[in-house]
């Protein structure tokens, strides 16, 4: 049988004529054995479309808002999901006819590749909610980004204690805040509201100076850890 070869796709949420910033959307998903391709209709991708929508609501004709299915599921260190990314951010740049400033927003393992990734040379900021990493990811040249990772105290898949670990380490080189929501689960379900807002609010922020809420407010003021 031929040998299928897996390539990441780009899906469109919102794309105004003149955008002034770009929000990319990383989904998360362990793989299952052998290299497999991302389906748009599995629940690690599907968690992402309300996110996506939620900020190209908040961009309000000013952001343009794409979902990357990367190549294939999971981690695989010979392409991983910071390589899908990459490409997808010289893929916007290229359709759009120049690069924008960018915001990287990635759940779970896609969270880990929103931070192993934000060195790129469009983002501005990174938002990793409940992202799966190890304490020891040590995420490359993040001078002068601005980073916020959201975490769920309840969340067993990817605990919280790895990412507050990494959170301090990117702390020593740029602007990094963390916010706990409390009774928060991996899959954001209970608190999505919460989840979904605070990602929005942060790529509103940070890509168009919109005003910052309470919450994201107390990070900017220099709260380590906020709880919500």
């Amino acid at each position: 049988m031929p040998v299928v070869e897996l390539a990441p796709r780009l899906i469109e949420t919102a794309v105004p004529d003149d955008p002034e910033g770009v929000v990319l959307v990383l989904h998360g998903g362990a793989a299952r054995g052998a290299a497999r391709a991302v389906s748009p209709s599995q629940l690690s991708v599907l968690r992402m479309v309300p996110i996506a929508r939620r900020i190209a609501r908040v961009g309000a004709g000013r952001l343009a808002v794409y979902r990357l299915l990367n190549a294939q599921r999971g981690w695989d260190e010979a392409r991983s999901p910071v390589d899908d990314a990459q490409w997808a951010l010289d893929e916007i740049a290229r359709r759009l006819g120049g690069p924008l400033p960018a915001c990287l927003v990635g759940h779970s393992l896609g969270g880990r590749a929103a931070l192993m990734a934000a060195h790129h040379d469009a983002v501005r900021s990174a938002v990793a909610l409940a992202p799966w990493v190890y304490a020891s990811d040590t995420p490359p040249g993040l001078e002068g980004r601005r980073i916020l990772v959201v975490h769920g105290d309840q969340d067993r898949i990817a605990r919280r204690e790895p990412a507050l670990e990494v959170a301090r380490t990117m702390g020593r080189s740029t602007e990094v805040g963390f916010v706990t929501v409390r009774g928060g689960k991996h899959a954001m379900l209970r608190h999505h509201g919460r989840f979904d807002g605070l990602a929005a609010d942060f790529a509103g922020a940070t890509l168009l100076g919109l005003p910052a809420g309470d919450v994201l407010g107390r990070v900017e003021a220099g709260d380590p850890v906020v709880e919500v």
